[in-house]
């Protein structure tokens, strides 16, 4: 009879119930008028009286186990019961749903690009992967320019003449070859170069260039619409100025700086103490670009520009390294709780 009470009580602890109505027919089965309590209890009754001492409480711990198990299975499935009725998903995170927040980068690339969509610009994008005629060849790049060099490209190992872009004047290039002027875009996206992650550098970054190509178009539209976007975006007393400077799709070709000012220590550092920050560069589209992407030079002329949002987006939030931007430090993301 011991063995028996040892395989009851194995029995007991491992089964399993899928359903209340399981678990009273589990009571039944042990606690019924018929059930196997009630045959313990006649089997002891025939037990040699040295024995009853010892099997007497192995009896009531059955009992006391067929017991617990049912309160506590009942109890479960009435709990089971409740919370369906009631609606609530007790498996979902306690104290709310975080806010979450937009990442600076996309503020910044969502207010520039709605700028110039209320200019008249549109919104294009291209692909991720080029060739080089795209990137370099119908950009007037040189075949001994530095870009197309390992160090400073990424190139596909099995397929040289693919490479990830190095700016989104690849899309110019794109647009250009299937749209006929006046054409007037704007081109948003991810670049990559081949250099040293540091606090002033990454392999990866994002670009918003322009396209303006139209009859007539001069030197004085492409200032003017620069201007007007950066008294947008920094302010309607900001200033800027043009310098001379090279790029192999335009002629002639400038960059851009806004006057940042001299307040404090900070904007003496970082602007080397003229109070003039870069923010991106421009020029009047090469009469050679014009011609390879099949737009007569003589009769079209237009101007591009393009600029890094990491850039901007250091000026605008005063951020000093670039690496934060692309680590997901929930630290450093909180801060922008509130932008759009």
């Amino acid at each position: 009879m011991r063995e028996e009470l040892d395989e009851l009580l194995n029995d007991i602890a491992g089964r399993v119930f899928k359903s209340a109505e399981e678990v009273e027919a589990f009571r039944v089965e042990f606690l019924g008028r018929k059930g196997k309590m009630k045959d313990l209890m006649s089997q002891f009754r025939d037990v040699a009286p040295e024995d009853k001492r010892e099997l007497g409480p192995l009896i009531n711990k059955v009992k006391g186990a067929v017991e617990e198990r049912v309160a506590l299975e009942q109890a479960a499935f009435n709990r089971k019961v409740e919370t369906k009725a009631s609606g609530v998903d007790p498996s979902r995170p306690a104290g709310g749903v975080p806010q979450g927040t937009h990442h600076p980068l996309q503020v910044v690339r969502r207010e520039i690009v709605g700028i110039f969509k209320n200019m008249g610009f549109g919104v294009v994008e291209g692909p991720e992967i080029e060739d080089d005629w795209h990137v370099f060849s119908g950009l007037n790049f040189p075949p001994e320019h530095p870009a197309r060099d390992m160090q400073d490209t990424f190139f596909v190992e099995r397929n040289p003449d693919l490479l990830l872009r190095t700016h989104t004047s690849s899309v110019q290039v794109r647009e250009m070859e299937k749209r006929k002027p006046p054409m007037r875009i704007i081109m948003p996206g991810r670049v990559f170069r081949n250099e040293a992650v540091s606090a002033r550098a990454h392999c990866m970054f994002h670009q918003i260039e322009g396209l303006y190509i139209d009859k007539g178009v001069s030197f004085a539209d492409l200032k003017q619409n620069l201007l007007h976007f950066a008294q947008k975006f920094f302010g309607p007393d900001t200033k800027i100025r043009l310098r001379p400077s090279y790029f192999p799709f335009t002629e002639p070709s400038a960059e851009v700086d806004v006057y940042w000012g001299l307040e404090t220590e900070v904007d003496k550092k970082i602007t080397k103490g003229t109070g003039w920050l870069e923010i991106l560069g421009c020029g009047m589209v090469d009469p050679n670009v014009l011609e390879v992407n099949g737009i007569d030079s003589k009769k079209y002329s237009g101007f591009a520009f393009g600029m890094g949002i990491e850039r901007i987006a250091m000026l605008k939030y005063q951020i000093g390294d670039l690496r934060l931007f692309f680590e997901n430090d929930k630290r450093f993301l909180d801060q922008f709780k509130g932008e759009r």
